[in-house]
Formats: C-alpha cells, structure tokens, sequence
C-alpha cells in the first residue's frame, strides 16, 4: 500500500497539480462528498478537505459562510472522517486535512492523527499555527506518515522560507497574496518575481492558492509554480445548488 508521502510526491511528479478545496458538511456531510466526488471525476488532482471552524480569519466571505452552515448542520470532526474515508474508498489522489488549530487542539489528544491517517488523510495544513507553536501537530504528523504542511506568504522573507521548509513534507502551501482567500480577477502583480524567488531557495513541490478562481489564472499559476488550489470558486458553486455534473464540468474547465 502507498504511503502518504509516495502518493504527494508521486501526484507532482506527474506533472503540474490542480488542487481543489470543499469545506466539509457544507450542505450536509453526504452532500459534500458528492460534491467531491464529482471534482474527482472533474481531473482534480489532490482536494483539501476543510474542517468548519467558527473563526475562519484567513478566510473571505465565501468559505466563510460555508463554515457556518456546515457548523449549523452540527458537522463533527468524526463525520470529516467519515467524509474522508468514503472518498479514500473511491479515489487514490492525495487528501489534505486544512484547519484551523483550535477545532483539532483537544482532538489531538485523543489519537486524531492516527484516525486521520486511518481514514485516509495524507497531509495535514493548519493554517494558523507557525513552526513555533507546531511541535505537537508536527510529532504526530510524522509518527502517522502524515505530511505536515506548512504556509509561506509574500512578505515571508528568504531566511524564513528555508526554514519553513525544513519542518515541511510534501509541499509548501504560497498564499499568494495578503488578505484571506476569495474569488479574485487577476494574480498580484509581483506574482510570477515572488513564485521564481521562492522556487530558486527551495526543493519542496510549491502549491499556490488564494483568489485563484478562474481558468486563465490557474493557467498562469501552472506555468511557474508545481500546482494550484482552487477553493471559493468551489464553495460558491456548491452554496448556489450546482448539481454535480456541473462541479465536474467546472473543474473540467480549469484545466
């Protein structure tokens, strides 16, 4: 059986990666597996599975409201692992837990990380929590085979990412631009300088995301950076009713 790692690295090795992001029980649980689902037959090549959080700070309206339906559907950290295996039954990408710290701080102390390796998870993104702070998340990461993922930004300096990188597996996950995620027209415009300065000082595969909604800038990431995640566009789709054909059309049409 592969493990998480050989699955990551084995995904980017084939080429560039089209990430895609759902917050989980938005709609209700099963909903969102189909939702996924239907992404999977799309071609994404990795999904982020986001666990609803209160607070979502780094999050713009969109994934925001979708937060809060899916904690007013009274979504558990257990039914994410319930999401988590069904996918895992039908698909071999790589699954990506995305959180925030505070929704699996007591969890962590109740064997969450060993679940989650169980259910199928094959990298774990918290988004707020920096290296300094990230001991605990990143010895359990580690004694499941669960990669730990980091976050660098466009004001992290050089001494920073190179650093990141040493706690890092699989990939580094760029927030390519300041602010919190959400549907964007345009790149920053310092773009394709900052991914060629951050590709020049590490090894790690580099996945962009942040306001990456549309073909022509997925095309755009593609061409200097491993892969791209697509998040609010994703959401918003799934907040209007798409049906699933459509979500598999809509990822069709990214690539």
């Amino acid at each position: 059986m592969m493990n998480s790692l050989e699955r990551i690295e084995r995904t980017f090795s084939k080429g560039k990666v089209l990430a895609a992001y759902l917050t989980a029980g938005d709609g209700g649980i099963q909903h969102t597996l189909d939702a996924a689902l239907a992404l999977i037959a799309g071609g994404i090549d990795m999904l982020e599975i986001g666990v609803p959080f209160s607070d979502p700070i780094a999050d713009g309206p969109v994934i925001q409201r979708a937060a809060t339906r899916a904690l007013a559907a009274g979504t558990t950290l257990q039914e994410v692992l319930w999401l988590t295996k069904q996918i895992r039954a039908q698909s071999d990408i790589p699954l990506i837990l995305f959180s925030y710290y505070n929704p699996i701080l007591s969890a962590m102390e109740k064997n969450f990380f060993h679940e989650a390796k169980q259910a199928g998870f094959d990298g774990a993104l918290i988004i707020d929590c920096p290296i300094e702070e990230s001991a605990t998340f990143h010895q359990q990461c580690l004694e499941e085979a669960i990669a730990p993922i980091y976050v660098i930004t466009p004001s992290t300096p050089p001494e920073r990412i190179r650093q990141i990188e040493q706690y890092g597996k699989g990939f580094l996950y760029y927030a390519c631009r300041k602010g919190t995620t959400g549907l964007s027209d345009t790149l920053p415009a310092d773009f394709t300088e900052k991914i060629h300065a951050i590709k020049a000082l590490v090894k790690l595969p580099v996945l962009v995301g942040f306001g990456i909604s549309q073909r022509n800038m997925t095309q755009q990431v593609l061409q200097h950076a491993d892969g791209v995640v697509v998040g609010s566009l994703f959401v918003k789709a799934v907040e209007e009713g798409m049906q699933p054909a459509e979500l598999t059309a809509l990822a069709s049409s990214l690539r």
